[in-house]
């Protein structure tokens, strides 16, 4: 009897070899800005207390409320996979007393998430997120250093028509009152609101603002804003982290509705749009979030940070050109005496620091060529019979199409110097 093929679990995604390339670009771009501003990268446990994210996203979030992969474990203890890195940051930070580093304690983490969504274009149940965080100084500069690296991020990847939105989301104490300038004002539209902002308007009516449904845009568009209900404080802290965007010709602009989608954050709030993506053009996200560690059982701790959608950014790297891999190369063999020594040449060759592919089917010339051509090696390395007696290969370059003869025991050695040269250049 024939057995049912067993499929990936809907709202999953294989990356395949093809595809390997943009994401890694992605990453090492990514890493690359990382350590120039003095970021270190953290591994995080992908499942964590249940707890942790109830109390540091918010019970009253969508995320918490009908997005979470809760699952017990044989002890009875309540589990969930992670739907986002910064609590469990939070939690390491504090478990490994991390401040003891430094004054700023700086951290990254590229990974998977998980949450229970609708499959559909760009949302994923499990996904990928860049998640940066700073912990230790509430100096408007950090939220200006924050922004400033998500954006050389995306604009390092080739992004273009890229602009910052900001909004303030003022300190604990400017909350209260601008809760309650909400509530007066939602109140006369109930009747306009979706399911979910109906339930909002009990339970947060924050989240109202950030509701995708146009309806409820078009409410919230008239609602009153944080700006005008914050304190002195707050709107000081919000023209500095302007100010320091205005030194770094960044372009921004004040976007009243934007408080992003955790209770956490505090002050700062933004996002990085681009051109050309519809009404969902957000490509990266974050902000101020100075009570999340104290919320956690920590001591009150300063913080601030951002997250990247790792599926949605590599879907927008522009394409590189066809390059083929310097290091890379095809090892094409003819007659039976070259095929039973492909397996040490290709070892010794990798030992010295190539890439080596090589047929191990004895296939004709013209199909290892093909192979070759379609590997993305920079070189194809013939050896027959007749390189064989005279102890030389005729190594072919694939971008050029020039050919020369190299002595067996120099192959590596002669490819990689042509490499250096070419990289001295």
């Amino acid at each position: 009897m024939k057995r049912e093929r067993v499929r990936a679990v809907r709202g999953v995604q294989d990356v395949l070899p093809k595809d390997t390339p943009r994401w890694q670009r992605v990453e090492a771009v990514s890493r690359d800005a990382f350590h120039r501003y003095g970021y270190g990268e953290i591994k995080i446990p992908v499942f964590e207390k249940t707890p942790l994210f109830a109390r540091g996203i918010g019970e009253a979030t969508d995320i918490v409320h009908k997005e979470m992969y809760t699952f017990e474990d044989r002890s009875g203890d309540s589990l969930t996979l992670r739907p986002e890195a910064t609590a469990s940051i939070v939690r390491a930070y504090m478990e490994h007393h991390l401040e003891k580093i430094g004054d700023v304690v700086k951290v990254f983490v590229i990974g998977p998430m998980f949450r229970y969504e609708r499959p559909q274009a760009g949302r994923l149940r499990q996904f990928n997120q860049i998640d940066c965080e700073a912990f230790g100084s509430a100096h408007p500069a950090v939220d200006a250093e924050v922004i400033s690296l998500a954006w050389e991020i995306l604009a390092g990847l080739g992004l273009k028509g890229l602009n910052v939105d900001l909004n303030t989301l003022g300190e604990p104490s400017d909350r209260p009152v601008y809760l309650e300038a909400l509530e007066t004002y939602f109140d006369g539209y109930l009747g306009s609101l979706c399911r979910d902002c109906t339930r909002r308007f009990h339970d947060n009516p924050l989240r109202i603002l950030d509701c995708k449904v146009e309806d409820c845009r078009q409410v919230a568009a008239e609602a009153p804003t944080f700006l005008d209900h914050v304190s002195k404080k707050s709107r000081g802290i919000f023209e500095e982290v302007q100010r320091y965007l205005l030194e770094q010709d960044i372009p921004h602009k004040v976007d009243h509705r934007l408080v992003r989608g955790l209770d956490y954050y505090t002050h700062t709030a933004f996002e990085i749009t681009a051109k050309g993506l519809g009404a969902h053009n957000a490509v990266a996200g974050g902000g101020r979030y100075d009570g999340l560690v104290e919320t956690l059982g920590g001591p009150p701790t300063p913080a601030t940070g951002f997250a990247i959608g790792l599926e949605r950014l590599v879907s927008l790297v522009p394409e590189q050109p066809d390059e083929r891999d310097e290091r890379k190369v095809f090892l094409v063999t003819l007659g039976r005496q070259a095929e039973a020594r492909a397996f040490g040449w290709a070892q010794s060759w990798r030992k010295a620091g190539l890439s080596v592919l090589w047929d191990y089917e004895g296939r004709s010339l013209k199909a290892q060529m093909k192979k070759a051509d379609r590997s993305g090696a920079a070189y194809a390395v013939l050896i027959g019979d007749d390189e064989l007696d005279a102890a030389e290969a005729q190594v072919r370059d694939l971008r050029e199409g020039s050919q020369k003869a190299v002595s067996l025991d120099r192959i590596a050695e002669s490819i990689l110097d042509r490499i250096s040269q070419t990289e001295s250049g």
